[in-house]
Order: C-alpha cells, then structure tokens, then sequence
C-alpha cells in the first residue's frame, strides 16, 4: 500500500468507515454505511450453487469458519434453498438472524416498478423478515435494447420502490451492482433520499478501474469485489506466473494472495467455494502482502472477464 493510498484514506475519511474487530482477524473486518450499519467485509458468494444438498452443505462450512455475510441474487435461483438451511444451521452456531448478513439482488428482469414486490418475494423466499442489503443486480432490463434510454428510466424507479423498501424496513440497506461512474453518478444526483450503500463490482489485477474507486471513496460507498480470482473456470490469473512467485514468496496460496490483494485495499469480498478446505482457504487473510508485491498486482493489462455494462444507456 502506498504513502500516498494512505494519505488518502487519512485525509479523506475513509478509513474512519473501517472498523477493525476486536481479536484482529481479517475475517472480522466491518464498514460502517450510511445508515450506520457494520457491514462484514469479508463474505460468502453464491453464484452457480445450486440444490438444497449443496447449499446446506457449503453454508455449513461458510458458518463453522466464521463467515457472517451470505451473499445471493434473486437470479442464482438458490434464495429458498439458502433461507432453508439458515433457518437449520444458524442454532448449530449458536447464532441468530440478527447475527448474519444477508444481501441478494434485484433480477433485471424486474427493472421498474416491480422493484418493490421483487423485494418481498426475495424475503419471502429467504424466509426471513427483512434483507440487510438489496441490490440493483445490473443498470439496464432484459429485453430492453441496451443503448434504449429507458433504461435510466427504469433503474431510477427501481430506486424509488427500493427507497420505499428500506422506509417499510424490509431492506437495512440498498446498493448497486455492476455500476460504472456515469450510472453511479445518475444515481447520487437522484437518489430519493438515501444514497447507495455498496457498488458490487467484478475487481480483481486484471481489471480495476480506478476513477470508479475513487468515485465510490468519495461518496463513502463501499465497493464490494466479485470475480477476485479471475471469474469461473479461468485460469488466467490464478495461474499468472507473477501472482503464483508472489504467492510461493509469501507461503500463501494465488488464492490467498488474490483476495488478501482486495483486501488490503479495504476493499470487500465474496469469494465462492463448494469444498470446506477451500472455503476455510479463502478466509484465512491473516498476512500482509509487501508493498512492493501489491504494486506489482496493481501493474496488469486490464482484461474483463465478466458481464460488461459500458453499453448500457
């Protein structure tokens, strides 16, 4: 991390959003939003898991390593299966609803006026009474042209139920997913009242636009990273020779080093596993990686290997 990262964050009042836990592990980092929520920086993605089996089995583990955020979307298509296994494991922990964090997403295919009853039937389906965070899962709608002007439109309704969601107390807290600085800026301009939260976006060496971090630093927005590893079945980045010597350097695994990577940046994550020793691997961030190694992680070629929202109106 550089001097003048760090100046930055001193000066800008960033880091007066970090709270740090009490015995010190990563895993228990927090940010306060807006609303004065602690939100865990560290969390458990869902993606591509499917079947109540899977589900109970990797959330399971997720809580016995002492994952506390659970992170869905209403097109992961697995909310019921997650809400089910919460409602068995959380007494295996001795915790309660009030002891994790739960966010899911908006479907653009609910772009709009639907915004609202989207949100009910997520909680619904997650049998619980509110969500701690809801996101705009992508700026534009399914079955609209991209470069459509309608879909500022429709975005800025979603926001407008999701405001009305959060003043019924059904969401603690809402945010964006997959924004880019123009869509993030229409929205602060227009944001009926509460400001985003979260912009969850796909964040990793290959790829780490820095005019949105800065944007989202600005308006104390956290940025919660996706794809840290290089998105699902690509080898690219895990296995770039740079990031495997730094790895064999520090005696940590490229996957360590990738998320200890977004991390030290104060910068959330949600990496998914299924198996328990790579998700216990996942939150063991308990290192320092060199300033001189992070430069080099921060050096790459950008190269996106996810969704691409640049064309969406």
């Amino acid at each position: 991390m550089t001097r003048a990262f760090l100046t930055f964050l001193l000066t800008s009042g960033w880091a007066m959003c970090l709270v740090k836990s009490e015995n010190g592990l990563a895993k228990d980092m927090k940010f306060k939003l807006h609303s004065g929520e602690l939100m865990p920086m560290v969390g458990f993605g869902t993606y591509q898991i499917r079947g109540t089996e899977l589900i109970r089995s990797v959330l399971d583990y997720a809580l016995g390593a002492g994952y506390r955020l659970i992170d869905t979307a209403k097109v992961y298509k697995n909310e019921e299966d997650i809400g089910k296994a919460l409602k068995e494991l959380l007494p295996k922990y001795n915790l309660t609803r009030q002891d994790i964090w739960i966010t899911t997403k908006l479907s653009p295919d609910d772009q709009g006026e639907l915004a609202y009853e989207a949100l009910k039937e997520s909680i619904k389906n997650l049998d619980c009474d509110y969500v701690d965070l809801y996101l705009i899962h992508w700026p534009g709608k399914v079955g609209l042209n991209s470069s459509n002007a309608t879909n500022s439109k429709l975005r800025d309704e979603s926001w407008r139920q999701m405001v009305r969601g959060v003043k019924e107390g059904l969401a603690k807290n809402i945010g964006v997913s997959n924004y880019l600085v123009r869509h993030l800026r229409e929205l602060i301009t227009n944001d009926h009242g509460i400001k985003p939260a979260v912009n969850q976006v796909e964040w990793h060496p290959h790829y780490h636009p820095q005019d949105l971090l800065d944007l989202c630093r600005k308006e104390k927005i956290l940025l919660q990273t996706y794809s840290s590893l290089g998105g699902t079945g690509n080898p690219d980045l895990i296995k770039d020779p740079k990031v495997e010597s730094i790895a064999k350097k520090l005696g940590r695994s490229p996957t360590q080093v990738l998320l200890r990577w977004a991390l030290q940046q104060n910068l959330a994550i949600i990496p998914k596993a299924r198996s328990k020793d790579h998700i216990e691997e996942n939150v063991q961030l308990d290192f320092t990686i060199p300033s001189e190694d992070m430069g080099v992680l921060s050096s790459f070629e950008y190269n996106k290997y996810a969704w691409d929202p640049e064309n969406v109106a």
